[in-house]
Protein backbone atom coordinates (compact mmCIF):
# COMPACT_ATOMS: atom_id res chain seq x y z
CA UNK A 1 0.00 0.00 0.00
CA UNK A 2 1.43 3.57 -0.81
CA UNK A 3 2.69 5.71 1.69
CA UNK A 4 0.10 8.90 2.54
CA UNK A 5 1.65 12.20 1.29
CA UNK A 6 1.42 15.37 3.40
CA UNK A 7 -1.85 16.48 1.64
CA UNK A 8 -3.79 12.88 1.83
CA UNK A 9 -3.27 13.17 5.85
CA UNK A 10 -4.38 16.70 6.11
CA UNK A 11 -7.84 16.12 4.05
CA UNK A 12 -8.32 12.22 5.47
CA UNK A 13 -7.62 14.43 9.27
CA UNK A 14 -10.05 16.43 8.40
CA UNK A 15 -12.31 13.78 7.09
CA UNK A 16 -11.79 11.88 10.35
CA UNK A 17 -12.81 15.37 12.49
CA UNK A 18 -15.97 15.86 10.62
CA UNK A 19 -17.13 12.40 11.16
CA UNK A 20 -16.25 12.86 14.86
CA UNK A 21 -18.33 15.95 15.36
CA UNK A 22 -21.18 14.11 13.26
CA UNK A 23 -21.01 11.51 15.43
CA UNK A 24 -20.76 13.27 18.81
CA UNK A 25 -24.08 15.50 17.98
CA UNK A 26 -25.57 11.92 17.32
CA UNK A 27 -26.01 12.14 13.73
CA UNK A 28 -25.44 8.60 13.72
CA UNK A 29 -26.64 6.33 10.54
CA UNK A 30 -29.19 3.52 11.19
CA UNK A 31 -27.57 0.85 12.75
CA UNK A 32 -24.29 2.51 13.79
CA UNK A 33 -22.94 3.21 17.29
CA UNK A 34 -20.18 5.86 18.43
CA UNK A 35 -17.13 3.88 18.19
CA UNK A 36 -14.13 3.81 15.87
CA UNK A 37 -15.42 1.29 13.13
CA UNK A 38 -18.26 3.94 12.40
CA UNK A 39 -15.87 6.79 12.78
CA UNK A 40 -13.81 5.22 10.04
CA UNK A 41 -16.82 4.82 7.83
CA UNK A 42 -18.29 8.14 7.90
CA UNK A 43 -14.39 9.22 7.17
CA UNK A 44 -13.65 7.10 4.33
CA UNK A 45 -10.55 6.07 6.18
CA UNK A 46 -9.60 2.30 7.09
CA UNK A 47 -10.25 2.09 10.54
CA UNK A 48 -6.25 0.03 10.78
CA UNK A 49 -4.79 3.79 10.80
CA UNK A 50 -6.41 4.37 14.32
CA UNK A 51 -4.52 1.87 16.10
CA UNK A 52 -0.93 1.36 16.18
CA UNK A 53 1.33 -0.42 13.92
CA UNK A 54 4.39 -3.19 14.93
CA UNK A 55 7.59 -2.75 12.79
CA UNK A 56 9.34 -5.75 11.74
CA UNK A 57 11.40 -5.70 14.39
CA UNK A 58 8.56 -5.92 16.99
CA UNK A 59 8.88 -1.85 18.21
CA UNK A 60 5.75 -0.40 17.78
CA UNK A 61 4.71 2.89 16.50
CA UNK A 62 1.53 4.58 16.31
CA UNK A 63 -1.09 4.55 13.98
CA UNK A 64 -1.38 7.48 11.26
CA UNK A 65 -4.83 8.83 13.33
CA UNK A 66 -4.44 7.28 16.28
CA UNK A 67 -3.96 10.79 18.12
CA UNK A 68 -7.49 11.43 16.19
CA UNK A 69 -8.81 8.13 17.57
CA UNK A 70 -7.77 8.74 21.34
CA UNK A 71 -9.37 12.16 20.83
CA UNK A 72 -12.56 10.70 19.96
CA UNK A 73 -12.59 8.26 22.24
CA UNK A 74 -11.78 10.58 25.31
CA UNK A 75 -15.14 13.53 24.26
CA UNK A 76 -17.19 10.28 23.81
CA UNK A 77 -16.16 9.24 27.46
CA UNK A 78 -16.44 12.61 28.69
CA UNK A 79 -19.96 12.88 26.88
CA UNK A 80 -21.04 9.98 29.06
CA UNK A 81 -19.70 10.59 32.09
CA UNK A 82 -21.61 14.14 31.82
CA UNK A 83 -24.92 12.16 31.69
CA UNK A 84 -25.13 12.71 27.63
CA UNK A 85 -26.01 9.68 25.70
CA UNK A 86 -25.01 10.28 22.21
CA UNK A 87 -25.70 6.60 20.48
CA UNK A 88 -29.25 6.17 20.21
CA UNK A 89 -29.11 2.48 20.99
CA UNK A 90 -27.70 3.38 23.94
CA UNK A 91 -30.14 5.58 24.78
CA UNK A 92 -32.75 3.13 23.69
CA UNK A 93 -31.33 0.32 26.08
CA UNK A 94 -31.31 2.89 29.12
CA UNK A 95 -34.76 3.75 28.53
CA UNK A 96 -35.42 0.50 28.06
CA UNK A 97 -33.96 -0.59 31.30
CA UNK A 98 -35.57 2.25 33.29
CA UNK A 99 -39.13 0.80 31.65
CA UNK A 100 -38.78 -2.45 32.52
CA UNK A 101 -37.56 -1.45 36.24
CA UNK A 102 -40.78 0.34 36.46
CA UNK A 103 -42.79 -2.30 35.23
CA UNK A 104 -41.28 -4.82 37.60
CA UNK A 105 -42.32 -2.53 40.89
CA UNK A 106 -45.92 -2.12 39.32
CA UNK A 107 -46.12 -5.98 38.52
CA UNK A 108 -44.36 -7.00 41.53
CA UNK A 109 -47.44 -3.92 43.74
CA UNK A 110 -50.37 -5.64 41.53
CA UNK A 111 -49.27 -8.97 43.01
CA UNK A 112 -49.47 -7.96 46.40
CA UNK A 113 -52.90 -6.56 45.46
CA UNK A 114 -53.88 -9.44 44.03
CA UNK A 115 -52.89 -11.59 46.76
CA UNK A 116 -54.80 -9.14 49.17
CA UNK A 117 -57.75 -9.33 47.32
CA UNK A 118 -57.60 -13.14 47.10
CA UNK A 119 -57.51 -12.85 50.75
CA UNK A 120 -60.16 -11.29 50.93
CA UNK A 121 -62.35 -13.11 48.58
CA UNK A 122 -61.74 -16.21 50.56
CA UNK A 123 -62.97 -14.92 54.15
CA UNK A 124 -65.95 -13.36 52.83
CA UNK A 125 -66.69 -16.92 51.12
CA UNK A 126 -65.89 -18.07 54.77
CA UNK A 127 -68.30 -16.01 56.33
CA UNK A 128 -71.14 -15.91 53.91
CA UNK A 129 -70.88 -19.96 53.83
CA UNK A 130 -71.20 -19.35 57.85
CA UNK A 131 -73.87 -17.22 57.68
CA UNK A 132 -75.59 -19.50 55.32
CA UNK A 133 -75.57 -22.77 57.70
CA UNK A 134 -76.69 -20.84 60.15
CA UNK A 135 -80.02 -19.42 58.54
CA UNK A 136 -80.21 -23.47 57.39
CA UNK A 137 -80.04 -24.75 61.40
CA UNK A 138 -82.47 -21.71 61.94
CA UNK A 139 -85.15 -22.99 59.56
CA UNK A 140 -84.47 -26.76 60.28
CA UNK A 141 -84.91 -25.64 63.92
CA UNK A 142 -88.42 -23.28 63.12
CA UNK A 143 -89.32 -26.53 61.07
CA UNK A 144 -88.93 -28.47 63.65
CA UNK A 145 -90.79 -26.55 65.98
CA UNK A 146 -93.70 -25.78 63.77
CA UNK A 147 -93.80 -30.10 63.42
CA UNK A 148 -93.65 -30.70 67.40
CA UNK A 149 -96.96 -28.27 67.41
CA UNK A 150 -94.19 -25.59 69.62
CA UNK A 151 -96.37 -22.42 69.16
CA UNK A 152 -94.43 -20.17 66.98
CA UNK A 153 -95.50 -16.40 67.27
CA UNK A 154 -95.75 -14.72 64.32
CA UNK A 155 -95.29 -10.80 64.18
CA UNK A 156 -98.56 -8.83 62.88
CA UNK A 157 -97.78 -7.58 59.07
CA UNK A 158 -96.41 -3.90 58.90
CA UNK A 159 -98.61 -1.07 58.73
CA UNK A 160 -98.76 0.10 54.37
CA UNK A 161 -97.43 3.52 54.57
CA UNK A 162 -95.43 2.91 57.92
CA UNK A 163 -92.01 3.00 56.40
CA UNK A 164 -89.11 2.52 58.65
CA UNK A 165 -90.78 3.94 61.25
CA UNK A 166 -89.43 1.86 64.42
CA UNK A 167 -91.88 1.01 67.29
CA UNK A 168 -91.43 2.49 70.79
CA UNK A 169 -88.90 4.97 72.43
CA UNK A 170 -85.37 4.31 71.57
CA UNK A 171 -84.20 5.88 74.76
Amino acid sequence: MPRLNAQDKASNEAAVRAAMEQILRGDLPPGAKADLKTLAQLSGVTRTGFYAKRNRDGTSRPGAYQHLAEEFTARVQALQDAGEIIDPRVAQLERLKKQNAELTDRVVRRDAEVARLTEFRALAISRLAAQYDEIERLRSLLTQQAEAGDVVTRLPPRPRGAGNASFGSCS
